[in-house]
This record gives C-alpha cells, sequence and structure tokens, in this order.
C-alpha cells in the first residue's frame, strides 16, 4: 500500500494545514480570541474550529474550500472587531453590556432571570472570590464574557497601604536577564545595563550562567536568581516531604 496516496496520509497533510491556517487566523483576531470570551468571540472560535475539523478529517469535502471558509470567515471577524471598537452600538450588539445582579445588596431578579442566571451560579462565582456570604457584597456585574464582578462593601474591603497610611519604595516591572541559562542582551539594554555587569555580579555569587534558570533585576537594580534544581535533589526533596506526610 502506497502511504503517500493513503487516506491517513491526506489526512494528516489537512490536519497540519487545518492546524496552520488556525494558528494564523488566531494570530489577526488578537489575544482576545484566546482570553475570556465574549458571546460573539465564543461564536467565531466555535465556528473556525468547525471549519477546520471539516478540513481535516472530512476527505469527501473540498480542501480549498474549507480553507477558503476559514479565511473568510476569519476576515469577516476581524473586521466586524475593529468596527466594534469604533462603534458603540456595534460593540454592544456583537459584544454585549455588563448587566447589575445585585445593588445595594439586593439581588435583581429581573435582571438574573433576563441573563438566565440563578442563585447557585452568582453563590458560586462569589465563593471562587471568597465572598461567602452575600451580605458582605454591594454591587455583583455579570461581564459581557459570562464572568461575576463584585464589590464588596466598605468594611470588607482589604486593607491597602495607603489605608494604613505606609510609605514605601516605588516598584516597577522586573527585567528578565536570564532564561534557561541564555542572557538576554535586548533586556540589559533596556535597564542600562551590560553583558559585563551581569557577568560580574554572578561571579560575585559564585554562579556560571549555565546554572541559572531565571534571573531578574528589580528597579532598584536588585539581582534575584533562580538556580537550575538538580532532578535528582528535587527527588529527594519531594521525598522527604512524603514522608513527613506519614507523621501528621
Amino acid at each position: 500500500m502506497d502511504f503517500f496516496n493513503s487516506d491517513m496520509f491526506k489526512v494528516i497533510i489537512r490536519c497540519i494545514a487545518a492546524m496552520t491556517t488556525l494558528f494564523f487566523m488566531t494570530k489577526l483576531l488578537g489575544k482576545k480570541q484566546v482570553s475570556e470570551l465574549s458571546l460573539f468571540d465564543y461564536v467565531v472560535g466555535i465556528s473556525i474550529g468547525n471549519f477546520a475539523s471539516e478540513m481535516a478529517i472530512n476527505l469527501e469535502a473540498e480542501f480549498f474550500n474549507s480553507m477558503l471558509a476559514i479565511i473568510v470567515f476569519g476576515i469577516l471577524a476581524y473586521f466586524i472587531s475593529i468596527l466594534t471598537t469604533k462603534s458603540l452600538k456595534l460593540r454592544k450588539f456583537f459584544v454585549g453590556t455588563p448587566t447589575v445582579l445585585m445593588e445595594n445588596s439586593k439581588l435583581i431578579y429581573k435582571n438574573m432571570k433576563k441573563s438566565m442566571i440563578d442563585v447557585n451560579d452568582l453563590l458560586s462565582q462569589a465563593r471562587e472570590m471568597g465572598y461567602f456570604d452575600l451580605s458582605e457584597i454591594e454591587f455583583a456585574i455579570l461581564e459581557a464574557n459570562g464572568k461575576i464582578s463584585f464589590l464588596p462593601k466598605g468594611e470588607y474591603k482589604n486593607i491597602t497601604v495607603k489605608d494604613m497610611k505606609l510609605k514605601i519604595e516605588k516598584q516597577g516591572l522586573c527585567a528578565n536577564v536570564i532564561i534557561d541559562g541564555n542572557i538576554m542582551d535586548d533586556n540589559l539594554i533596556n535597564i542600562g545595563k551590560d553583558t559585563e555587569w551581569l557577568l560580574h555580579e554572578l561571579k560575585c555569587k559564585g554562579k556560571q550562567v549555565h546554572d541559572i534558570l531565571l534571573a531578574t533585576v528589580d528597579i532598584n537594580d536588585k539581582l534575584t536568581l533562580y538556580e537550575r534544581l538538580p532532578y535528582m535533589e528535587s527527588n529527594k526533596i519531594l521525598e522527604w516531604f512524603d514522608s513527613r506526610l506519614y507523621f501528621c
């Protein structure tokens, strides 16, 4: 049997082509397509996925017709996404608007019924956010992506540094200067450092670049190292923890 003329080979080629097409369509549509989905994003994702599966395994379907369907649908979704950023009315139509489910600690049954959210759904998402008592919540809002946002009452809000009137040092993003034993030259340049500085700091700490899994530099030029943990050493640590469990 000639493998290259078999249905198995055709399915493999179609799967590769479908995956490649899906990848580029997802890149076109942006990160929103792989984050929390709105109703429109969900419909787009399901439709394109269906076209891709049809293209991959249905040998009776025209290959290029299925690919064309994915491309056309992806481009259409892309232009609709652009329009929704420019028009509030279109955004409301395609993406949807938030719905208030609880106001002033009172449940709004009409909005819950309209959104098809029952009490159990509300309680479940409240628990996920750390609220086990609805009386602690002032507002609950159903977002367009299906998640529920909660605003706690003033007395149940977490205490912040500002509330305690404490002074803290200015914070910023850390720069990753070593990843998997590789020096990130561009990141060093962005923070005004160079490889020579990094190697000097490592030498002072008695470390080599290849020993480092991750190294970061904060806004105060503090270098933090995360070493590679040998496989055997990590196993010994796990075995130690396992043995300790028997004495609990």
